[in-house]
């Protein structure tokens, strides 16, 4: 039997609902969603298979211009998933217009045109009107309507995509659902629900580090670290008596056991780590690759 597989990375700029593409697809929550721009700050990996295809996709950060070190690790990992991949699907808000469609990573001027084929994807197709979808149809007719809040133009967005991957033998079993470690997962879930619960600067400084995970304990047992970068956004994310940090964790626990089918006793801490997004030492520690040249 004749199978294919291949990396197909999601890629555009933020806000345009790659993450909640990427769960719909795969078919659970593993990538972060938020209203929130620049959510994403890391590739993501969920596969898709069935009898003779697997679509192993890749969430990246959304295409931006970088401000400090972080920026410049996150447009890194975007960029390096584009060369990567077999397929690209470039997601665009089609609510909000269409800006250079096939420009994946020359959105950025620095960039490079990606060598894989591109599929357009208009994503939130459900807040058009018919005849904002029509005009779309007749200006991009190779481009797919879709709505990854709804699901509708899933299926004709994977026919697509399987028919444009190489013949290749699987890369992972057919029941993966992603490669990455539980761990990995944990902290985007804490990070996710910070992002949920707090508003104006103070979610850009968060980050999360997992200092321990024992799955062989009952429940599972999680040490997880929120780093701020300044006292007073300590103070804000723990919150009067503790109740911010609380309400946090015991959603993120919510979360974390929905993924892995377990009780799960999360233990959340906050600390400063300064000035971490600029720090290259630091984002080292949790997890991110700067450029040796940046």
């Amino acid at each position: 039997m004749t199978t294919r597989a291949g990396i197909v990375t999601v890629a555009g700029r933020p806000n345009a609902g790659k993450s909640t593409l990427l769960n719909r697809l795969v078919g659970t929550h593993l990538a972060i969603t938020s209203p929130k721009p620049q959510s994403t700050r890391d590739r993501i990996v969920g596969i898709v298979s069935d009898d003779t295809t697997q679509i192993v996709l890749h969430d990246t950060p959304g295409l931006l211009e970088p401000e400090y070190a972080l920026h410049t690790a996150m447009r890194a990992s975007a960029l390096k998933a584009l060369d990567e991949a077999d397929v690209i699907i470039h997601v665009v808000d089609a609510g909000t217009g269409v800006t250079e469609p096939l420009a994946v990573a020359a959105a950025l001027t620095a960039a490079q045109m990606p060598k894989a084929p591109v599929i357009l994807a208009l994503n939130k197709s459900d807040v058009l009107s018919d005849g904002r979808r029509q005009a779309l149809r007749e200006e991009y007719p190779d481009a797919l309507l879709i709505s990854a809040l709804t699901g509708d133009g899933m299926e004709p967005l994977l026919a697509r995509v399987r028919t444009m991957l190489p013949e290749h033998p699987f890369y992972y079993d057919a029941e993966d659902l992603s490669t990455q470690q539980t761990r990995f997962f944990a902290a985007e879930f804490v990070r996710e629900t910070a992002l949920e619960q707090l508003s104006d600067e103070v979610p850009y400084s968060i980050a999360c580090e997992i200092e321990e995970f024992r799955e062989t304990r009952s429940p599972v047992y999680i040490r997880a670290v929120l780093h701020v970068e300044r006292d007073s956004q300590k103070r804000i994310l723990i919150g009067a008596g503790g109740a911010r940090v609380k309400a946090i964790g015991k959603a993120a626990r919510q979360k974390i056991e929905r993924l892995i089918g377990s009780p799960v006793y999360l233990d959340l801490w906050v600390k400063v780590l300064p000035n971490w997004r600029r720090d290259h030492a630091a984002l080292r520690r949790l997890g991110y690759r700067v450029p040796e040249d940046k």
